[in-house]
């Protein structure tokens, strides 16, 4: 597995597995008409591809593929960490969300959070996360359920 900064030409790849990832692994935790809501086909390439790249995102590669990406604010906020289902249970979450850490701490963030769906949030509380909210967002009209989930963050050096 290869880290490696985003690039202009990952803005497919990193929309399908964004997609598939919610269409086979979220699958088993929402409905079908949350899934569709949420891995839409009417999702902007173009726009995907510039909050990608507006994002401080990173890529997992895998056999020289895209296999997940993640991001990380100067906050501390990881907005997206998706990974593809076929190379699922392989370490790559686990090695992004090590970056989103490291970057945070560098630039000065004090915790980590994100809103973890009801699949992601088993992994999240595996790494330290604590459930803060539980939230309903709505997009494209449906109601999903979420949670806002947070982490301390030590300090460089510390």
């Amino acid at each position: 597995m290869i880290l490696r900064d985003y690039d202009e030409s990952d803005g497919p790849a990193t929309l399908e597995v964004f997609r598939r990832a919610i269409r086979r692994t979220a699958a088993r935790d929402y409905t079908p008409e949350q899934v569709a809501a949420w891995a839409s086909d009417d999702i902007d390439p173009d726009g995907w591809a510039a909050r990608r790249r507006s994002a401080r995102t990173r890529v997992a590669e895998v056999d020289g593929r895209v296999a997940g990406f993640t991001d990380v604010d100067e906050r501390g906020y990881v907005d997206m960490l998706f990974v593809d289902p076929a190379v699922a249970r392989r370490g790559v979450a686990t090695a992004l969300l090590g970056w989103a850490t490291a970057t945070a701490q560098e630039l000065g963030a004090t915790e980590l959070s994100t809103h973890a769906s009801l699949t992601a949030r088993p992994f999240f509380e595996a790494h330290g996360f604590v459930v803060v909210v539980e939230q309903q967002p709505v997009l494209r009209g449906v109601a999903l359920t979420n949670f806002v989930m947070r982490r301390a963050l030590e300090p460089v050096g510390g």
